[in-house]
């Protein structure tokens, strides 16, 4: 056997190359190659296992390549400032992102699975399920074709003059032809076809009133379902031509759009989610370093103090306590450190809000967050907050959307359980003509095929029904009893998940007020450790106390102060947290969204239609409304009589 080579690629590779296949490698033994094709396989190796490049262009922006080292132990009070707001760090965020970044993502690893402002559009401009691509079935479809045929063939037949036999031996002709149609189908499933065909036959038969003559038609189709497939209900829903299980009529297809602007409306919450934890996780970062820096700078006056009263042999200051007051302030320098430069420390919280603003990792500068807190408690109408998460919470919608795709559903598969039944109706001008074109003759209707077309003497028509039908319906059957599975699925996870949301937003308000009772008591343990610390620094200075006691109140007071600030953060993430769950995040943070405009052309033929149909309509005598209404339109808080209370 020879060894084959298709491209660069190796015939044998998996038994010569760097894979051992299971079945057949083992008989390569048996097999006899053509001399020097251990030469071949040498060649051949380093091009079918070569790793290639692919020839794109990196989007990487200067600001970023050319961008300082990171930041490690910096002293920050030394770096510029770069005062934020937290309305101004979502606005950057949502401004100069095309990906939707989340802290926990993974889109080096998994970028398909991350969502982009992009999402929506890719949906409806889908050319298979997209809106477009379900309206294009409604289109007007254009058809024609033209060939020529020239044919020579023997007869199987015997010439015998005096029986009056003349058939020619052998038949030879030259056609062509000619067919053209457009067809149309409309919203009810009728479909609408003018078709115009003729052809053209030269040949050497016989008999003939032209040796080479035109023949054609004109004619118009017309075909009605009566039952399977009739009516704009079906149509809208399934689409022309669909089959049981299978729909994408124009509403199926609007429905699917939006489900992935709710899918992308999600993406922006978990967005603004992650920038404002970033945001107030960067805030408490510089006040945990500033609580630690203030107590190292306490342990070390402390322990210069104590050096002092070592070196004039005063009371405290003896090695003992100058080796505890040491360890204090170096056990201080290693947590400042920590903060400082940890995974949890200032630098890190900062480049996560960075990477989230869009920034480069360093550009000089630190940001620095300054809007305040919120320190005052904050109530809650817990009737109303539960009615605004059961109507605005983008989960909710979404699954209601999908409720009712599959309402929608059930009722293409119950109109597929019918019969194919449809009216043809078809009327055609036929006619012949030694031309094709030509001048018209009065005295002879056959000058030309146009001729003889329009003038009109010859007519046909033809009318009737077609029945269709599969024996039993199974298929159809089968539809309809999965699309009442699929809506009882969905119908249970609407109320599952409305429960869940109910306990999610009872958990939220519930931690509202734990984090703020934390503050409260937070608050004041740091002023009891700021008076503790101060009394015994005076006892120890009058000799009264041991120094343990005042360098653990000096830790004491270092960590009730970083644990006030963490309450204080983790406040704001209540607070953020119970807007999340109430759907109301985005308003919250002052965040709109708005589908983009439509073309001018779309404005300027909405404007049209609506002078044409006004002067028809009489909003007060005529309720205008969909035979099966879809959507109630957008969602406006103010119509519920529910008040999303602010805090």
């Amino acid at each position: 056997m020879r060894l084959r080579v298709y491209g660069r690629r190796l015939a044998l590779t998996a038994c010569l190359g760097a894979t051992v296949m299971m079945n057949g490698c083992s008989r390569l033994n048996q097999w006899k190659l053509t001399p020097g094709w251990e030469r071949a396989k040498t060649y051949y190796d380093p091009e079918q296992t070569r790793i290639e490049y692919p020839s794109v262009q990196s989007y990487l922006e200067p600001e970023v390549v050319q961008a300082p080292p990171p930041l490690s132990l910096e002293n920050p009070a030394q770096i510029p400032p770069r005062e934020i707001e937290l309305n101004e760090a979502i606005q950057i965020a949502l401004t100069r992102s095309d990906i939707l970044r989340t802290l926990g993502g993974s889109v080096v690893q998994a970028p398909a699975g991350m969502r982009t402002k992009f999402d929506p559009a890719l949906v409806e401009s889908n050319p298979a399920a997209g809106v477009e691509a379900a309206l294009s079935a409604f289109d007007a479809q254009v058809a024609s074709q033209l060939f020529w045929n020239v044919n020579d063939r023997p007869n199987n037949i015997r010439i015998n003059p005096i029986l009056g036999q003349f058939q020619v031996p052998t038949f030879q002709q030259t056609a062509a032809t000619f067919n053209y149609e457009i067809a149309k189908r409309t919203a009810t499933g009728a479909r609408f076809a003018a078709r115009h065909v003729f052809n053209y036959d030269l040949a050497n038969t016989p008999n003939r009133l032209f040796s080479g003559a035109y023949s054609g038609w004109f004619e118009f189709e017309y075909r009605q379902p009566l039952l399977r497939g009739a009516g704009v209900d079906f149509n809208r829903i399934a689409g022309p031509n669909s089959t049981p299980g299978q729909y994408n009529g124009v509403l199926i297809a609007r429905i699917n759009t939006d489900v992935s602007l709710a899918d992308f409306e999600a993406g922006v919450i978990n967005y603004v989610n992650d920038v404002e934890t970033a945001y107030w996780e960067l805030y408490f970062a510089y006040h945990n370093l500033e609580s630690l820096v203030a107590g190292r700078n306490a342990a070390l006056l402390t322990w210069q103090r104590i050096k002092e009263l070592q070196k004039v042999g005063a009371r405290g200051g003896d090695a003992a306590a100058e080796a505890q007051a040491r360890s204090n302030y170096y056990n201080f320098d290693v947590q400042v450190k920590e903060a400082l430069t940890g995974t949890n420390g200032l630098y890190a919280a900062e480049q996560r809000l960075r990477y989230l603003l869009g920034l480069p990792p360093t550009d000089g500068t630190l940001l620095k967050p300054v809007s305040q807190p919120m320190d005052g408690q904050v109530e809650f109408d817990w009737e109303y907050a539960v009615q605004d998460a059961l109507t605005e919470r983008v989960e909710i919608r979404r699954q209601k959307w999908n409720i009712k795709r599959r309402e929608l559903e059930l009722i293409a598969a119950k109109m597929h359980r019918l019969p194919t039944l449809d009216f043809l109706g078809l009327y055609r001008y036929r006619g012949l003509g030694d031309a094709l074109i030509d001048s018209r003759d009065p005295n002879n209707s056959f000058n030309s095929l146009y001729q003889s077309i329009l003038e009109g003497d010859y007519q046909e028509w033809q009318a009737g029904v077609e029945l269709a039908y599969p024996v039993g319906l199974r298929q159809a059957g089968a539809a309809v009893a999965n699309a009442r599975w699929n809506l009882a699925r969905e119908n249970a996870l609407l109320k599952e998940q409305e429960l869940k949301i109910s306990h999610d937003l009872a958990n939220a308000a519930r931690q509202v007020k734990r984090a703020y009772a934390l503050l409260e008591s937070n608050y004041n343990r740091q002023k009891s450790d700021q008076e503790q610390v101060a009394a015994l620094q005076a006892r120890y200075e009058s000799g009264l106390d041991n120094i343990n006691f005042l360098l653990q109140a000096q830790q004491q007071l270092a960590a009730s102060q970083s644990a006030f600030f963490r309450s204080l953060v983790d406040y704001q993430l209540a607070l953020r947290d119970f807007h999340r769950e109430k759907g109301s995040l985005l308003e919250y943070n002052q965040v709109g969204l708005a589908e983009g405009p439509w073309p001018g052309a779309a404005y300027q033929d909405a404007a049209e239609r609506g002078r044409f149909f006004t002067p028809r309509l009489n909003p007060d005598a005529v309720d205008v409304q969909p035979a099966r209404r879809v959507s109630d339109g957008p969602f406006d808080p103010s119509s519920t009589g529910a008040v999303a209370p602010q805090p």
